[in-house]
């Protein structure tokens, strides 16, 4: 369970990025977080992810107040938490394979482990044919795909999605949401923030909406 209760995040440089924000998404549930450009989405799911800390309030992960946690056991917190980025973030000089192995040989797992697991997570997004490719070779939409391959493959029980299709046309965008329902149909928790209206409006989940760093509408 997703818990924020009355976070505030203030950067010294630009104010509230948040600002008093209290919701719960509940184990296996999907929703979207949409708002403005500059509303507060990103800032939101850097919370969780732990790469930024609130100003004040609690955000809890299963009733954990992820805040208290040391410098040394986030590495350990993020095995837990997969990050889906708009931009990548694939190494380029990795082939498809290496890129989608990097959190578990972060893990420890064996060679053996690592093989079965980044196999599957490729088959997954429909990529295993690819897995020797170089990024740079691939589509926008393969990429995002191998994105993703690489935020399931540790098998976290929570997706984070920050703008997974602001590059896409929307047929790539729709078979991208189309992959998140396949993992919430097997009980991932995911929040995915969004600027894509027409797909928030064709598909049956929760839509929280940041405005100016308040949430304005559950």
């Amino acid at each position: 369970m997703i818990q924020f209760d009355r976070v505030t995040k203030r950067y010294p440089e630009r104010g509230e990025a948040l600002r008093e924000v209290s919701f719960t998404l509940a184990n296996g549930d999907m929703a979207f977080l949409t708002g403005h450009s500059g509303a507060g989405k990103s800032t939101l799911l850097r919370l969780i992810g732990l790469f930024e800390r609130p100003t004040r309030g609690q955000v809890l992960i299963n009733g954990v107040n992820i805040n208290t946690l040391p410098i040394n056991k986030i590495p350990l917190y993020r095995r837990y938490v997969g990050m889906v980025f708009q931009d990548h973030r694939l190494l380029p000089e990795r082939s498809v394979f290496d890129n989608v192995a990097l959190p578990l040989i972060a893990a420890g797992l064996t060679r053996r482990e690592i093989e079965k697991r980044v196999r599957a997570a490729l088959d997954q997004v429909g990529l295993l044919q690819l897995e020797c490719a170089a990024p740079i070779t691939l589509s926008c939409g393969e990429q995002q795909r191998v994105g993703i391959a690489r935020a399931v493959v540790a098998r976290p029980p929570i997706i984070l999605a920050d703008e997974p299709t602001g590059n896409l046309d929307p047929e790539l965008s729709r078979e991208i949401f189309a992959l998140f329902e396949r993992f919430h149909g097997v009980g991932v928790t995911l929040l995915i923030a969004t600027h894509n209206l027409d797909i928030i409006h064709t598909l049956p989940y929760r839509t929280l909406r940041l405005q100016q760093g308040v949430l304005a509408d559950d």
